[in-house]
């Protein structure tokens, strides 16, 4: 498990289940995600109990308030590659009435040093929908940086929107 300051990183379990096909299913969370698309709760428990082991290239991790041990979101570092020293990073909090309250920058930072201390990387990026304000407030805390721009890229709610490529080096991790 990795600890940060308000939250608890710790490896997905089946019981975890239920909340991930809960957020899943829910608009508001998944406004600006890309995959939206609504699941089944068998669909749910099937895609938990088969997913593989966390490994180098994926590393997927439930964020657990550390007040209480309640289960609020997912962060995981993927697609990473050794030779670049580069990941990519994803994550949301699906509990609504946690939103705002520094949870998620803090599992994005503890989940980035673990990246850059145990995986080694050098670069983490990820990408965001402009119109994510909160997200992209939330990231720049962490130490990441614009450095490329997708025009119209992401759609929803019947209009374009520019998505944001956005990088955080070892040495800027704040």
């Amino acid at each position: 498990m990795l600890t940060g300051d308000l939250v608890r990183l710790r490896p997905v379990e089946p019981e975890d289940a239920d909340a991930l096909h809960r957020w899943h299913n829910d608009e508001e969370v998944m406004r600006w995600l890309q995959s939206y698309y609504h699941t089944s709760q068998a669909s749910t428990r099937k895609r938990i109990a088969d997913r593989q082991e966390n490994s180098y290239e994926k590393v997927t991790l439930c964020i657990e308030t550390l007040k209480d041990g309640k289960l609020i979101g997912i962060v995981a570092l993927r697609d990473a590659d050794p030779i670049n020293a580069r990941a990519e990073v994803d994550i949301y909090i699906g509990e609504k009435d946690h939103w705002g309250g520094g949870y998620g920058t803090d599992a994005l930072r503890t989940v980035c040093r673990y990246g850059f201390d145990t995986m080694r990387l050098h670069s983490i990026e990820l990408g965001v929908v402009e119109a994510n304000e909160r997200a992209i407030k939330s990231y720049k805390k962490v130490g990441f940086q614009v450095d490329g721009r997708f025009r119209q890229s992401f759609f929803r709610d019947g209009e374009w929107h520019d998505s944001l490529l956005m990088c955080v080096l070892k040495d800027e991790l704040t």
